[in-house]
């Protein structure tokens, strides 16, 4: 007789959800189909031949320590070159043992949502919020208290409203998890006075700030903010980084800068996900940057993604309908398009890729599925004539549903 495996599964895994994205891309492997869904860089952009020559020296002359395990910290020259960026940055606090290498950016999420929840706890989120966040946080199974956003970032008075309630049931959130620039899915950026509010309510309530900052080099429009880290002057964030948008997803490298003592339990937590990030991707990225590669590859790809935006945003306006509205990035990879109420953008998805058009639904973003008004168009992956093209599908097809 074959094994019930239900019967054997945690009640944790049995909590867990695929990600609505990963479940979306698999339906639209069609070359026919203009996918405007996915976060994915312009491959074309990659530094291939660079990095090739790069890993083909490193790989001859110093494989005896690229193909071998290396510390759970990741390699010392790399995590050197990451404090050096720190510095340049504006964020002195950030030393060598206040950073650890991660295997991208979703491992930081997972670890460090591994170190803080315990089976319903609560963890305040953006609204929308980043689905592989989500998918982290629910893995371990945390409630989530949502606080909407407008075009200037998360809405602090409402948050603290929202803290405030929590404290009157004798609830306290493990920690705030934001985006700060050019949010996925939303596109917006937190301002200045928004980020100095956070961290006062960060302070006062004595609450965590996961910074999560995939993006922050990708702006191609408007003046850098500093981030939350810089800002913050008692250790309560822990900021993420990753290489997966500004050099190579398939590198899968990130890092976390917190706390030393955090750091330490996140590495304990880390040996017993991975040992270790691969060292071979570890000596390429820090001799990419070491060798001055990395401010170029940057620059052609804001150049790059500015003309992609500029052509999805002409789009919108060319062929959407007047009830609907988006969001204006000034970098990153997305635009939140939202429809009128009526329009179910979930129902919608099936007839977008009869149309051989797709995006992300908006319900994907949001914890308990609650909102489906909104999709997430990309456009860094698509040239320009595909961007017009998608956008004009998708302007069609809601074009039919308009109520009169």
């Amino acid at each position: 007789m074959s094994i019930d495996w239900d019967e054997k599964l945690s009640a944790r895994s049995k909590t867990m959800k695929a990600s609505a994205i990963r479940e979306l891309l698999n339906l639209i492997n069609n070359p026919d189909i203009i996918s405007l869904a996915g976060g994915m860089p312009d491959p074309t952009l990659f530094p291939k031949e660079i990095i090739g020559e790069i890993a083909k020296d490193i790989i001859i002359n110093n494989g005896g320590k690229a193909l071998q395990y290396g510390p759970t910290e990741g390699i010392k020259p790399l995590r050197e070159t990451l404090v050096k960026l720190a510095h340049e940055e504006g964020i002195p606090s950030v030393e060598f043992d206040n950073l650890i290498i991660t295997t991208a950016s979703q491992q930081a999420l997972d670890l460090t949502a591994k170190i803080f929840i315990d089976p319903g706890d609560t963890v305040i989120v953006e609204a929308p919020s980043y689905v592989g966040g989500l998918q982290a946080f629910q893995a371990f199974q945390a409630n989530f208290v949502t606080v909407p956003m407008d075009e200037e970032g998360i809405r602090t008075d409402i948050l603290e409203e929202k803290i405030l309630n929590l404290k009157t049931k004798n609830i306290s959130p493990k920690y705030i998890y934001v985006i700060p620039n050019f949010q996925n899915p939303a596109g917006v950026t937190m301002t200045l006075e928004r980020r100095n509010e956070l961290l006062r309510i960060s302070h006062t309530y004595k609450i965590p700030v996961v910074e999560d900052d995939p993006y922050g080099d990708i702006r191609f429009e408007g003046e850098k903010l500093p981030s939350l880290l810089q800002i913050d002057n008692i250790g309560n964030v822990i900021a993420l980084r990753t290489f997966s948008k500004i050099l190579a997803p398939g590198l899968r490298l990130g890092w976390i800068m917190a706390d030393n003592e955090l750091i330490k339990k996140i590495a304990i937590a880390k040996q017993a996900a991975d040992l270790c990030s691969p060292s071979s991707t570890q000596y390429i990225a820090d001799r990419f940057i070491r060798d001055g590669h990395l401010q170029a590859y940057l620059k052609l790809v804001r150049e790059t993604y500015k003309v992609k935006k500029d052509a999805m945003l002409e789009a919108l306006e060319k062929y959407f309908p007047k009830e609907c509205t988006w969001t204006k990035p000034q970098g990153g990879m997305f635009v939140w398009a939202e429809t009128p109420e009526y329009i179910d953008t979930d129902a919608l998805f099936p007839e977008a890729i009869q149309e051989k058009v797709a995006y992300v639904i908006g319900s994907a973003f949001y914890p308990y599925g609650e909102d489906k008004k909104h999709m997430r168009l990309n456009f860094t992956l698509s040239s320009p004539e595909q961007i017009e093209e998608g956008i004009k599908r998708l302007g069609n097809l809601l074009k039919k549903k308009i109520k009169n």
